[in-house]
Formats: structure tokens, C-alpha cells, sequence
């Protein structure tokens, strides 16, 4: 990556970063894109360049994770298929990872329910959907290269990337609603066991 795609990678995390920090601190209806803006350093309308709503910036960092996981799968080529998807998954969601960093928060247990508030805002179910359903298309290519499928004929790409994506989605959900008392690498790991016990590739 060169250094202005790196800088925009940078800019894009930055603001949607702070679209999540604020709209868990304050509510979603009581976050302006100038805020968020300000808050990344930038002016509204860089934000503007890079988003078309305070929605799209939050959803950002689910959608930016969940496509490194097909980038990560096509880089695991001639491994087992769940051994492959797992281990992609797992590295998105590491607290270190480079998708996902973020400082610390001062009280993780207000910020949990802050959390919980924010992805059970309605405004943001529309576009929790767009992203989830682009994050899984390019999943299902990634499976279809590594299993020499065809994307457009066979089932089973698609079957599997809304299963990964299945898993992300159910074990955020657990672990939030659990008060965060499992981490979600851990409850991402038996999901997608259960999965590649009953999917095994073709």
C-alpha cells in the first residue's frame, strides 16, 4: 500500500472510530457529522469525501473487518478450507488488529452498554445490512477461489460466507448480550467449529 492509499486508510478509520466513540458516549441522534469530523481532525467536508452518513461511518469498521477476512482467506491458499477461514476471522478480531485498533476504553462496562444501545439503533439496520451483505459477497468469491468453485452455478461459497458471517454477527451479539463476560475470539471459535463439523468442502 502506498503512502495516500495508506493516509486515506488512515482517514477512514479515524473517522469512523469517532463516529462509534461518540455515538456510544452521547446517542446516535445526538451526534452531527461536525462533531465526528472535529473529532478526527479533519473538516466536515473531508468526512463528506469519505462517508455519506454519520450511519455509513459507524458501520464502517464492521464492514472493514469483515472484508479483510477475504482478503486474509485468498492469502491461505492450500489449507483446509475451516482451518483457513478461521484462522482469517480470528486475526480480524484480535484486540491488536490493524482493522479494529482503537485506544482504550476507560469503562469497558459503560461502554458495553453503550454499545448495545448503538447497534440497536433502527437508523443503523439498513446499513448494517448493505455491509453485511458486501462483506459476505466477497467472502463467497474468496471461497470460491480457494475451492475451485464457480460463483455463479454452485452453492457452496455462499453457503459458507453467510455462515461466516452468521457467526460474526451471533457471536458479537452473544457477547454483548453476556456483558461482555466471553471474549468474541473465543466464541468465534466455536461457532465456526460447529459450521466446519456440518460443512465440510466438497
Amino acid at each position: 500500500m502506498g503512502l495516500r492509499e495508506r493516509k486515506k486508510a488512515q482517514t477512514h478509520a479515524a473517522l469512523s472510530w469517532a463516529a462509534v466513540r461518540l455515538t456510544v458516549e452521547r446517542g446516535f441522534d445526538k451526534v452531527k457529522v461536525e462533531d465526528i469530523a472535529e473529532a478526527a481532525g479533519v473538516s466536515p467536508r473531508t468526512f463528506n469525501n469519505y462517508f455519506s452518513s454519520k450511519a455509513e461511518a459507524i458501520v464502517f469498521r464492521h464492514l472493514d473487518r469483515c472484508l479483510r477476512v477475504a482478503e486474509a482467506l485468498r492469502e491461505r491458499p492450500g489449507e483446509p478450507l475451516w482451518d483457513a477461514i478461521t484462522e482469517s476471522v480470528l486475526r480480524q478480531f484480535a484486540p491488536d488488529a490493524e482493522a479494529v485498533a482503537h485506544p482504550p476504553v476507560a469503562d469497558a462496562e459503560r461502554w458495553a452498554e453503550g454499545v448495545r444501545v448503538m447497534v440497536a439503533e433502527p437508523a443503523l439496520r439498513g446499513e448494517m445490512s448493505r455491509a453485511g451483505a458486501t462483506a459476505e459477497a466477497e467472502i463467497a468469491a474468496a471461497v470460491a477461489e480457494l475451492t475451485g468453485s464457480d460463483l455463479r452455478r454452485d452453492l457452496y461459497p455462499h453457503l459458507v460466507a453467510s455462515a461466516v458471517m452468521g457467526a460474526v454477527n451471533t457471536a458479537i451479539a452473544h457477547h454483548l448480550r453476556t456483558d461482555a463476560a466471553v471474549p468474541v475470539s473465543r466464541l468465534l471459535t466455536d461457532a465456526l467449529a460447529r459450521f466446519a463439523a456440518g460443512l465440510s468442502t466438497p
